[in-house]
């Protein structure tokens, strides 16, 4: 699903697609330029193909503060682990219920270890994440920003840092309506100054959705892909134009690249729609997550080859990491993409885990052709970036690249990326087995006759090994 751009400051239209294209234009010069990083820049080890050496070089395009996009992104280097969760279990998605006494968690380290005023405000977004034409007292209940009050210092870490905490929502602000939201962090209290954006959803429970996920049904997809097949009953819930005013979005493990959109009901049995489509919700299966156990810097776990430790930070240097499109699928319990913040070493997770260079490889024969290849999972926010892209090194003939990270444990995997595309896929690196175990979502959204926004009417989880699940 591409995601929306647009400016933080009011303007004419015609001076807002100026700016937006000198934007986009700075952007692409901008990311050809190197600059020295300091320790806690999220910059990534590159090789110079021709001669093998190495150098360092960062995602240079949040330098433009005018602009920003409606995603799970960060704009600034010092910012790192960023955990957004619902209250009571730190591996459920930021999805809160309408009108209940659910909160949202939300936790990010500041490397540079001072005190900064950070304040927050949330954006209402229509099904596809585009801003809603609503004015914030329309969604917003209570003031239009809060500031985040509560930090602690980290303890004892050779990279220091700065923990902030908030739940959400707050005695001073509340949404006031279902739907998709964007929190929004800035600095002192200045909305242009943003220093990282989070997507949360708030939904009512309307509409039952009812539904599995198994192997393609179709031949040529059976082994490689999973289908979707699912019902949604209205109840006492009136929808009278479902083709126009009730949309889908259907994703795969938290992923928004690949997200299914804009799918319509094959057949219609009163006040029952029924998708049970072969092709249009299919997904390209995948395999089971990649792994690492950084919760411990003092022993070498499973797929650790070498950890060293210098006066400013320690590395981490996995084993190298085979294409798996070949080989026979193997089933493996996962996060399916998620990560966990822990220390074994010490009591404080949040406080006492260190960060580390992680430096990842994967041997290939040759660079893929017109394409390139990231690290991939929630380690990541599910983005395809110059910060996670790696590195063909053509004398060692593998990809390489680094993330600076905090203790814990990391699912991950190796995304390829055409140019011009915006979907990541999977078959060159992982392999594509219908067996692979996955996490799906179905939401439900209404947009009411007369109204200027999607209601989320209903959220739905379905796990292709559980069959079905329902984490609300």
């Amino acid at each position: 699903m591409s995601q929306k751009k647009t400016s933080l400051k009011p303007k004419n239209n015609q001076a807002r697609n100026y700016l937006f294209i000198a934007a986009i234009l700075s952007l692409f010069s901008l990311q050809e330029a190197a600059m020295a990083a300091k320790p806690h820049e999220r910059a990534f080890r590159k090789e110079d193909s021709a001669t093998g050496m190495l150098f360092s070089s960062q995602n240079l395009n949040k330098d433009i503060k005018d602009f920003f996009l409606y995603g799970d992104y960060v704009y600034s280097n010092n910012i790192q682990s960023i955990l957004f969760y619902k209250k009571g279990w730190d591996m459920a998605p930021p999805h809160i219920r309408f009108e209940s006494d659910e909160r949202l968690v939300l936790r990010f380290d500041d490397l540079d270890a001072d005190y900064k005023d950070f304040y927050y405000t949330i954006i209402h977004c229509d099904a596809y994440w585009t801003p809603t034409n609503l004015q914030p007292f329309e969604y917003i209940d209570g003031f239009n920003e809060d500031m985040i009050r509560d930090y602690s210092r980290s303890i004892n870490t050779v990279v220091p840092y700065t923990q902030y905490f908030m739940e959400f929502p707050s005695f001073n602000l509340r949404p006031r309506i279902s739907g998709n939201y964007i929190l929004k962090v800035y600095l002192n209290g200045n909305p242009d100054d943003v220093v990282f954006t989070r997507r949360f959803m708030v939904y009512e429970q309307q509409v039952a959705v009812e539904g599995d996920v198994r192997q393609a049904t179709l031949v040529m997809y059976r082994d490689t892909h999973q289908q979707l097949s699912f019902s949604i009953s209205t109840l006492n819930y009136y929808i009278s134009n479902p083709g126009q005013d009730m949309k889908l979005v259907i994703t795969q493990n938290g992923r928004w690249d690949n997200a299914i959109i804009g799918i319509q009901p094959r057949m219609i049995q009163g006040n029952r729609f029924i998708y049970d489509h072969e092709q249009e919700l299919l997904f390209e299966a995948g395999n089971e997550f990649r792994h690492f156990d950084i919760r411990s810097l003092r022993f070498l776990s499973e797929r650790l080859g070498e950890i060293s430790s210098s006066p400013r930070h320690w590395e981490v240097f996995l084993l190298n990491d085979p294409v798996r499109r070949n080989r026979r699928y193997t089933s493996e319990g996962d996060l399916n993409g998620k990560f966990n913040i822990e220390n074994v070493d010490y009591q404080d997770d949040m406080l006492e885990s260190d960060y580390a260079w992680v430096y990842f490889s994967l041997p290939m024969n040759a660079p893929v052709d017109n394409a390139s290849v990231h690290v991939m999972g929630a380690l990541t926010n599910w983005n395809l970036t110059r910060d996670n892209e790696m590195v063909y090194n053509s004398r060692q003939r593998k990809y390489e690249t680094s993330l600076f990270l905090k203790q814990g444990y990391y699912n991950y995997q190796y995304a390829v990326l055409e140019d011009g595309s915006s979907k990541a896929r999977m078959d060159d690196t992982e392999g594509n087995y219908s067996e692979a175990e996955n996490d799906y979502s179905i939401f439900v959204y209404h947009k009411q006759p007369g109204t200027l926004y999607d209601r989320l009417i209903s959220i739905r989880h379905m796990n292709s090994g559980a069959r079905q699940i329902n984490r609300h």
